[in-house]
């Protein structure tokens, strides 16, 4: 065979090669991405203070699966009496009676991401289509709380992402966004969760998620900056290897 019919086959073999690993590549990267700040615990199943952990991998972190909320109410109740007394308040004066059940039951609320997990969220609403151009979902309000002051962020996520003969439907990419807030959150971890559970869900040829949200321990407190931003990025797969790709998906998110 002529050496040009041998780099003929060989750029026929690569080229196969090259589509067929796009798929385990991307979720390989948005692993990587996950660990290099996390880290996964490997086996899935550890012992923590004597009980179960599992590893999450929607988050990329070990977790306690949290008991059943009802249960709970009662214990938190305490909690927030004994904060309201360390505050210099009376938690028995009329308008904070019932204070701690309410906080205590909001606290639960705020954080019901924890009870929840991706494969039951999406309920099968993957379908099988054949299209192969890009798809946003902009302007996603999001409500979370920052875990190193217990005080909310607020913002918008958008979320773009090229199908590889596979689409979810779009209220579930909501719904992940939903998940993943409902927890204590830094947003730098949150975009790449979302990155992260949109890949593993529909397997596509790329991601892109920009979150825009301000900071309440940054206008409550400390710098108390009142109009700062915060913005996060993840890009997977084509949107991080391709500048027209991911320029194209920056152009359309501000229009």
């Amino acid at each position: 065979m002529s050496t040009e019919g041998k780099r003929g086959e060989y750029n026929r073999h690569s080229s196969e090669v090259d589509t067929n690993k796009v798929e385990k590549d991307l979720i390989i990267q948005a692993r990587k991405l996950v660990q290099s700040k996390s880290g996964v615990f490997d086996p899935d199943e550890e012992t923590y203070r004597g009980r179960s952990r599992s590893v999450d991998r929607d988050k990329g972190l070990p977790t306690i699966p949290r008991q059943d909320s009802d249960a709970q109410i009662p214990t938190m109740e305490d909690s927030y009496r004994s904060l309201l007394k360390s505050v210099g308040e009376d938690p028995n004066r009329q308008g904070l009676q019932k204070t701690p059940e309410r906080a205590a039951k909001a606290l639960m609320f705020f954080t019901k991401g924890y009870e929840e997990k991706l494969q039951d969220l999406l309920n099968d609403a993957i379908f099988d289509e054949d299209h192969d151009e890009m798809v946003i979902v902009r302007d996603i309000e999001m409500f979370s709380m920052c875990e190193h002051h217990l005080v909310p962020f607020v913002g918008k996520v958008s979320i773009g992402y090229i199908p590889n003969k596979r689409v979810i439907g779009l209220s579930k990419v909501a719904r992940i966004v939903e998940m993943f807030s409902r927890r204590l959150q830094v947003q730098e971890r949150l975009t790449k969760q979302i990155a992260l559970a949109l890949t593993e869900a529909v397997k596509p040829t790329g991601v892109g998620v920009v979150i825009e949200a301000s900071h309440m321990c940054m206008v409550m407190r400390g710098v108390q900056k009142l109009n700062s931003q915060t913005v996060t990025s993840c890009m997977l797969g084509v949107f991080r290897e391709d500048s027209k790709t991911r320029e194209e998906f920056l152009t359309l998110l501000r229009r």
